[in-house]
């Protein structure tokens, strides 16, 4: 389901992040390629709300600090564990190559925290990406912490796409590419939905949620180090604190 209402909320905070000053509401509609009257609607509506200000004249209009006020009490009510974010920079340090953790968005593996590798050609990703949960390493070490009645729920939500040659298009695949992992000890993937990459996965012990941690970059560098990789991720795992 997709509604653009919402998305287009959003976008706006997205285009502001990126402007870095304020704008009015014609200059977003062209930027966007908005219709004009729906954009002065839905600025308003946020400004009425208490989302936009205008710290200029002339109708410029910036995000408030509102944003990050529930930004910042929704993420205090549920954080990542601190010893998950000095992981995520320990595995890039470690590996070389960019690091996110993840955790389901009903058919996709959302990115929650992403440490970039800081080589020049490298997996760029931010918080808030996502990638099939059936066609991405990091994805299968999250269905790989569900039961099987779950993951076939799940797999009538999932178009089979064949993002690649590699891509599993069917459930029967996906759960042989688990019983894969099972035995080789870790979750893989070769340009599977995103063309020239190759990363390995693990899922990540949690008491209240599930999550993996993936790292990932270009098949030329990282395809043949899966196995060297995987061992990297599982020495970095072992050495977390036990979370009850």
């Amino acid at each position: 389901m997709y509604v653009r209402q919402a998305a287009n909320a959003l976008q706006i905070l997205e285009y502001f992040a990126g402007k870095g000053r304020p704008a009015t509401a014609a200059e977003i509609a062209d930027d966007l390629g908005w219709p004009r009257s729906s954009t002065f609607k839905l600025v308003g509506t946020l400004a009425a709300k208490g989302y936009l200000y205008e710290p200029q004249a002339r109708g410029r209009h910036y995000p408030s600090p509102r944003w990050l006020e529930l930004a910042q009490k929704v993420a205090h009510s549920d954080p990542l564990p601190a010893d998950l974010q000095r992981l995520l920079s320990q595995l890039v340090q470690a590996t070389g190559e960019t690091v996110a953790i993840s955790a389901p968005a009903g058919a996709s593996a959302m990115f929650m925290e992403v440490a970039e590798s800081r080589q020049a050609v490298r997996y760029i990703a931010r918080v808030g990406d996502q990638v099939p949960i059936h066609a991405s390493s990091a994805g299968r070490a999250l269905l790989a912490q569900m039961s099987l009645e779950e993951r076939q729920i799940l797999y009538r939500r999932i178009d089979f796409l064949p993002y690649g040659q590699t891509t599993p298009t069917s459930p029967d695949q996906v759960e042989a590419e688990l019983q894969a992992a099972l035995t080789r000890g870790y979750h893989q993937s070769n340009a599977e939905y995103t063309p020239d990459l190759a990363g390995v996965a693990m899922p990540l012990a949690d008491p209240s949620r599930r999550l993996s941690v993936v790292v990932v970059g270009p098949v030329s560098r990282c395809l043949d180090r899966r196995p060297e990789l995987a061992a990297m991720l599982a020495q970095h795992i072992e050495a977390l604190p036990h979370r009850a």
